[in-house]
């Protein structure tokens, strides 16, 4: 492992390999999942329970330290019509907060549909009402992050 100084921070350099977090924010749970570090494929890696914006933004920045991440992955709730509504605007004013406390990019990613699909992945896989609820968050993000790995594998072919 390489690392370079930047400042008074030693930054480890990992050569192409890189981790990337997806998170799917919600009022109660933020659902997680990291990318292999060839950027390929999402593993969901549970979900957090929600108790303040302070712990929670902590919390993020221990995985991002744990996993040694590179980007971070948030869905982003649009409104079927492309606007934002109020869980749009809150997951917005998350990330900003976020952008303040971790040194890592953030990326906003439309997520209409994740929680949709995850509910039809778990009720094809015929998981009880209770099991899925305490999948579902993690599954979106998984969703989320998927997605996103797979349009920026297009774009390098």
């Amino acid at each position: 492992m390489d690392c370079k100084k930047k400042g008074e921070v030693l930054i480890k350099s990992r050569g192409n390999k890189m981790r990337i977090l997806g998170l799917d924010i919600g009022s109660k749970r933020i659902g997680i999942a990291v990318s292999d570090e060839m950027g390929w494929t999402a593993q969901g890696k549970g979900t957090l329970i929600r108790k303040n914006m302070r712990e929670d933004i902590k919390e993020i920045s221990n995985m991002v330290s744990q996993y040694e991440v590179s980007e971070i992955v948030v869905g982003l709730p649009l409104n079927m019509d492309g606007s934002r509504g109020n869980s749009a605007q809150m997951v917005m004013a998350f990330v900003e907060k976020m952008e303040k406390k971790i040194e890592v990019p953030v990326s906003a990613w439309d997520e209409r549909l994740s929680t949709v699909a995850a509910e039809k992945t778990l009720l094809e896989a015929d998981l009880s009402r209770k099991k899925r609820k305490k999948v579902i968050d993690k599954m979106a993000a998984v969703l989320i992050l998927q997605g996103f790995l797979d349009m920026r594998g297009q774009k390098r072919n």
